[in-house]
């Protein structure tokens, strides 16, 4: 269900041929798994908070021979120690207040490699109807059946019932260039259900 709704190809196009690749919140590593089966020229690593996710996670990458996929816990926020040749992140931020958000991606920049990229796939808050349908999917995998785990503890907004934070490819964008990135946006949602969007940001 996960890949027929998100446009990991997409995404898996902007990341380098080669190189040491990391992604931040990688849940069953689907992504991770599909980046490293399609070139092998990259060194992939999958890190997650949810325990659970991450012990099927590393079966899978058992049992793929001469694949260089690997997966770890981590702590929420926390980025592993680069330098990395791209780092991704997908829909997971929107778990985090939104000075977590800017706080992890800028954590995240620190450990790219010169010419390194950042890629973040999030929801874009147009077209409206989109962003409603997100958030009424995402109340029920967060809330409902806790399919995804909180990345921290509710805090005063969730239990006045803003449960996500999602940031605008906007906003996030103006983030990184204040630290010195380019950034280009790209639209993924043609034909989907939900507003994908990727940024892009490099180390100028």
């Amino acid at each position: 269900m996960r890949w027929w709704t998100a446009p990991f190809p997409a995404i898996e196009a902007a990341l380098p041929g080669a190189g040491r690749i990391l992604e931040i919140g990688c849940g069953h590593g689907l992504f991770c798994t599909f980046a490293a089966l399609s070139s092998d020229g990259r060194n992939v690593v999958g890190v997650d908070i949810d325990r659970d996710k991450i012990a099927q996670a590393q079966q899978v990458a058992a049992e793929l021979a001469g694949t260089d996929l690997r997966f770890e816990v981590a702590d929420s926020g926390a980025v592993a120690a680069g330098p990395w040749d791209a780092i991704v992140v997908v829909d997971m931020l929107y778990l985090l207040p939104a000075e977590q958000q800017r706080a992890l991606l800028t954590a995240a920049a620190a450990e790219l490699a010169p010419g390194g990229a950042l890629l973040v796939k999030e929801m874009s808050d147009t077209p409206t109807w989109k962003a409603r349908w997100n958030v009424l999917q995402e109340t029920l995998a967060v809330s409902v059946l806790g399919i995804t785990e909180r990345a921290t503890a509710p805090g005063p907004a969730a239990a006045a019932g803003q449960r996500f934070a999602f940031v605008t490819p906007e906003v996030m964008a103006r983030w990184l260039a204040d630290i010195g990135l380019r950034t280009c946006m790209r639209r993924l949602d043609r034909h989907r259900l939900h507003p994908h969007h990727l940024l892009i940001a490099r180390l100028r």
